[in-house]
């Protein structure tokens, strides 16, 4: 087992490299097998604790170091970057420890600003330090569990368009977007392959009116029950961290029922491009589910019985719950890297419709067993 110290825990980088490390952890688990990871995520404040610090990276194998400054006044962030390298550096070498150090760097960081010059006075710190040094240079980074109003342009134009507002949008605007989870990806992966020196994925280069408008084209399908084409793996990404912000208020989403003699008619999924629709049948009392995914869209529909449907946040105690009833069918649609089960409250079988955006794979089922109920 392999201790990996994930330090900014709390931030989007954080929790999106632990969530896959836990993904790995729970994978095994299903399996069998021995956990691959000895997890260690470090808050602010356990960061600043010099008991649990030194605790921490004793014996670590790897060090995702995420923890930084980038809101503050100016003499502040060009100070607390490299403070914050130089404790972990320091720690390292009084615990004897020399893990591999990947370090979210910045594309401000060729840039003569606080901001530019802190971040890189803080890889340098970490470069001179560190045996095996992955220096992990990122643009702007979105993704599920983002922040808005926060330094993050992404996660505040899906705000304002939730709220059902039309956000300023500087028509100049250009940046260039990075997917947190294929950051994480990249650097747990670094770690696992040894990859050190630069590394500076591709980003998506894009207009801020184009984003705006890509993120307004999902909202207006998507209320209007309908998926938009998903094929592009950007898009994907983009789409499911505009999902994962409409919880937990606004589901389930009634359906719009066609009711006459013969019964009710009523549409389930629309759109979407492709993907795959299957039946399931629930004793009373059983529940299924009870597992998460990284990246697959999946929707819940209850068309006869009742059910409760949990959610809950990956690394988090709070559960969300949604009473459904096959007598007012709404689905509710499942958010990536939120853990989920429907369990059968009724007296008689309980039968759900599911739905995903892609044809199941039993080589990558990107299904990791997890219990929503802890």
């Amino acid at each position: 087992m392999k201790r990996i110290v994930v330090t900014g825990a709390r931030g989007l980088l954080g929790w999106h490299s632990h969530a896959r490390l836990h993904a790995a952890n729970c994978a095994a688990r299903f399996r069998g097998e021995a956990e691959p990871y000895d997890i260690v995520a470090l808050d602010h404040a356990a960061f600043d604790d010099d008991a649990r610090l030194h605790e921490a990276v004793t014996g670590a194998h790897g060090i995702l170091h995420f923890a930084g400054v980038n809101r503050a006044p100016d003499d502040e962030v060009e100070a607390a970057n490299p403070a914050i390298a130089q404790r972990l550096a320091a720690t390292c070498r009084a615990a004897g420890s020399d893990p591999h150090v990947v370090y979210a760097n910045s594309t401000h960081a060729a840039s003569d600003t606080p901001y530019g010059r802190s971040k890189r006075i803080a890889g340098e710190t970490l470069d001179a330090f560190a045996g095996r040094y992955t220096d992990l240079v990122l643009p702007h980074i979105f993704g599920e569990g983002a922040r808005p109003f926060y330094n993050n342009v992404t996660a505040t134009l899906i705000d304002r368009i939730l709220a059902g507002e039309t956000p300023e949008v500087n028509p100049e605007g250009r940046v260039n977007l990075l997917y947190a989870g294929a950051v994480a990806d990249l650097a747990i992966g670094a770690i696992e392959e040894g990859i050190t020196g630069r590394l500076q994925p591709e980003p998506r280069p894009i207009t801020v009116p184009d984003l705006y408008a890509r993120l307004q084209a999902f909202h207006d399908s998507y209320t209007a029950n309908i998926y938009p084409d998903l094929s592009d793996p950007f898009d994907l990404a983009l789409f499911n961290s505009y999902r994962a912000a409409s919880y937990p208020d606004q589901w389930p989403r009634p359906l719009r029922l066609n009711t006459d003699a013969r019964g009710t008619l009523f549409e389930a999924v629309k759109g979407g491009g492709g993907g795959q629709t299957f039946l399931s049948t629930t004793k009373p009392g059983i529940t299924r589910g009870d597992h998460f995914h990284l990246g697959k869209v999946e929707r819940f529909l209850v068309v006869q019985g009742e059910a409760v449907i949990r959610i809950r946040k990956v690394l988090t105690d709070e559960v969300w719950e949604y009473r459904v009833s096959g007598d007012s069918p709404a689905p509710v649609d499942m958010p990536t890297l939120h853990t989920h089960s429907i369990e059968n409250v009724g007296d008689s079988d309980l039968l759900t419709l599911f739905w995903t955006h892609d044809l199941f794979d039993p080589a990558n089922p990107d299904t990791f067993a997890d219990k929503v109920l802890t």
